[in-house]
């Protein structure tokens, strides 16, 4: 360890020690011990502390006694004694910075200082869990956190753009002689958020603290480590979060500090001025601190240094391309055109062809192409896509027009909404001044569905229609096969296949989770349903989506047969031996982190209560989405709570063992809204018609104590049924 950079690390950690231990005194003094003290929407308190210590700082007092431990931490400047070059007292002062960073930081929140202008602030524990999917199949390989300030706005946009085209996450902040990266990203209009994987924390080194906390909750969250488990945590940022320090402009004491904390985690820091390296290898998969003074390759060397594995897709299309592009809106005063949505009649379509009636490659824009349609202005469109090959069958064709919405998407300029007869495109001004056409969009499907389903499409053509006509004629087709889709899945059950599929997808950050996917329930994240997992076998055989034979029925009535039961022990690392698929009480199906909601059981209304992750209120059970998800991820059985897919609510098999949807007793109302038609039509099924009406939500009642006299007064079904436990 380079005697400088131990020498300003450990200068820099004395500093925030220093201001930590004078704010802290200071809100003390004016607020009491006993204040509450909190950072927005996390069950992980303080979570460094909550990580690394196991305490949960609840008040000013609680902060004290991690003030005190960060202390103890703390060591002597070595260009005052004999030199050592031993990694310890550096590592030692890196941590106690991020204990102390984290205490100043919240004590910001207790006084309204954060989050700063134009910046996120902490992340919050839902956000980690709405990007849950993105984290583990590989859309989002890696993450970046840059510090300070590039030398020109140009030099800015550059560095963020070759992030994006590299689908890395990259959480912006900091800064030099006042000057933050975040300042020279508005000035160039760059759209910064979590949709363009663009994240802006604070314009000052503190505040750095923020995305090394949504590092080491990705352990506690996905990885199932529990409070304390210090080293555990730690391990398991360098091995699953493949982050990285970006260091633009001049370094100081605090910059060391934070880094040094980094270090530990084993995220290297890459700097672009000539400060002293640390090239071996030990905490960090490789180098320590290297140095890159060429910009242009500046990205490329911190990929090399971290180890990430990356896939850049080629597309021969005039503008960016990349997932980090899915979430780009194009506002109306940026778009050049639209088409869909409530301006025009459009639609997109997948059709299964023979071999031998469609050339591969072909692509046709038939009527005016984006050169000849004016500017501002809504056409028609129909996107039109005929596939074969020799594996392909009729229930792929939904699973490849799906991912239409996130192909286009995925084109800096373009925005897509929607899917079938219900999408909404926008193309920008600046796409079509760098000369995008709508035969792009043709050319971007033909390669994205070789690259993506090579194992089922042997050929893609392409037909693009503009002319209102066209549109007409062809979308009474498509609708038909619509329908004809709908009721095929809608009339398969558990009951009408012979398999079931695994999904351990999961598994890249919860090693013992996996998920049981069957025809009426479908992957806890919502993003893969049976024959979602069909077609992936199909593409990649030795893939996360294998098939189960379901083997001899244990229990028809819990969900338990022979063949999951072994699958599960296999497949979960041997850590687990039974699954039922329809209790939530006996040996309920795992969860990771990535599901869309929480079921908990409401003992006093002998029934469960069902909330969202966008619900970030408090809930009957007492607590909040984040707290209860605190409790259940990392791949735990845990009976009475599991994590599921919000359709699932709708299924017929939903939690039947224990009544099935007459259990539920309250569901945040946002989530009551989006299923209004599924959950009507199930009441009905159930010989309830006004069941929905029953079921209270927040505007009724968030504690239990409001919530029973809600449930006698409408007479819910729930507190007469056979008791729950």
């Amino acid at each position: 360890m380079s005697k400088i950079i131990a020498s300003c690390a450990i200068r820099g950690a004395r500093e925030i020690y220093r201001q930590a231990e004078e704010f802290l005194e200071k809100s003390i003094k004016e607020k009491g011990e006993s204040c509450e003290v909190k950072f927005p929407d996390t069950a992980f308190y303080f979570p460094m502390a909550y990580a690394l210590l196991g305490e949960e700082v609840k008040s000013l007092g609680d902060a004290k006694r991690v003030l005190l431990y960060a202390k103890t931490l703390l060591h002597d400047d070595p260009s005052d004694k004999i030199w050592l070059p031993y990694l310890g007292d550096t590592l030692d002062s890196g941590v106690s910075a991020l204990l102390c960073e984290e205490i100043i930081m919240a004590l910001r929140y207790l006084c309204g200082q954060e989050p700063q202008k134009d910046c996120n602030g902490f992340f919050s524990d839902t956000i980690l869990r709405t990007l849950g999917i993105q984290l583990v199949d590989g859309r989002i390989p890696g993450f970046a956190a840059i510090l300070g300030a590039a030398k020109d706005n140009k030099t800015a946009v550059y560095i963020v753009r070759e992030l994006q085209k590299r689908s890395i996450m990259t959480f912006v902040g900091s800064n030099v002689n006042g000057r933050s990266i975040i300042d020279q990203l508005i000035e160039e209009k760059v759209e910064m958020g979590w949709d363009t994987y663009i994240i802006p924390y604070g314009r000052d080194t503190l505040s750095g603290i923020y995305p090394l906390n949504w590092a080491i909750r990705g352990a506690l969250t996905f990885g199932g480590h529990k409070k304390g488990e210090g080293l555990k945590c730690l391990k398991y940022c360098q091995n699953r979060v493949f982050a990285f320090g970006m260091v633009l402009g001049e370094l100081d004491d605090i910059k060391y500090a934070t880094g040094a904390g980094a270090i530990n985690m084993g995220f290297p820091i890459i700097a672009d001025t000539n400060i002293p390296e640390i090239k071996p290898s030990g905490i960090c998969t490789y180098e320590h601190v290297v140095k890159e003074l060429d910009y242009k390759k500046i990205v490329p060397r911190s990929i090399e240094v971290r180890g990430l594995k990356i896939k850049v897709t080629e597309i021969d299309i005039p503008v960016a391309y990349s997932p980090a592009f899915e979430g780009e809106r194009v506002r109306r005063e940026q778009m050049y055109a639209q088409f869909g949505g409530k301006y025009s009649d459009a639609f997109e379509y997948v059709k299964m062809a023979a071999p031998d009636t469609i050339e591969d490659g072909k692509i046709e824009v038939i009527g005016p192409d984006l050169d000849k349609i004016p500017e501002g202005g809504a056409t028609p469109l129909a996107i039109v896509a005929h596939v074969a090959g020799r594996k392909m069958q009729k229930d792929f064709e939904p699973i490849l027009e799906r991912q239409i919405h996130s192909f286009l998407n995925e084109a800096m300029g373009v925005f897509h909404m929607g899917q079938r007869d219900m999408c909404w495109i926008r193309v920008s001004k600046d796409a079509r001044a760098k000369g995008f056409l709508l035969r792009h969009f043709g050319v971007i499907l033909h390669a994205r569905f070789h690259d993506v389903f090579s194992a089922i499409v042997d050929k893609a053509q392409i037909t693009i229609y503009t002319k209102q006509e066209d549109v007409e004629r062809f979308i009474k087709e498509a609708q038909v096969s619509y329908k004809e889709r709908d009721a095929r899945v809608e009339k398969m059950t558990d009951e009408s296949v012979d398999l079931f599929w695994t999904c351990t997808l999961c598994q890249s950050f919860a090693p013992n989770h996996l998920c049981i996917i069957k025809p009426e329930r479908l992957g806890l994240c919502g993003a893969y349903n049976w024959l979602d997992a069909k077609a992936s076998y199909e593409l990649n055989p030795a893939g996360p989506n294998q098939p189960i034979k379901k083997g001899a029925c244990i229990d028809p009535v819990k969900g338990e047969w022979s063949g999951v039961n072994e699958a599960v022990f296999q497949k979960s690392n041997r850590t687990l031996e039974r699954f039922c698929g329809y209790s939530i009480i006996d040996s309920p199906e795992t969860s990771c982190g990535c599901f869309e909601c929480i079921i908990a059981i409401l003992p006093e209304t002998n029934g469960f209560m069902v909330v969202n992750r966008e619900y970030s209120g408090m809930t009957p059970a007492g607590m909040t989405f984040s707290t209860l998800a605190g409790t259940i991820g990392g791949g735990q059985q845990t009976p009475g709570f599991m994590g599921v897919g919000r359709l699932y609510i709708a299924s017929k098999k939903f939690i039947s063992a224990e009544g099935g949807l007459k259990r539920i007793v309250w569901m945040s109302k946002e989530l009551k809204e989006a299923l209004t038609d599924k959950l009507k039509k199930r009441c009905e099924e159930i010989g309830d018609p006004d069941f929905l009406n029953k079921i209270a939500d927040e505007t009724n009642a968030t504690t239990t104590e409001e919530l029973l006299p809600y449930l006698e007064k409408v007479g819910h079904p729930a507190l007469t049924m056979q008791a729950v436990m």
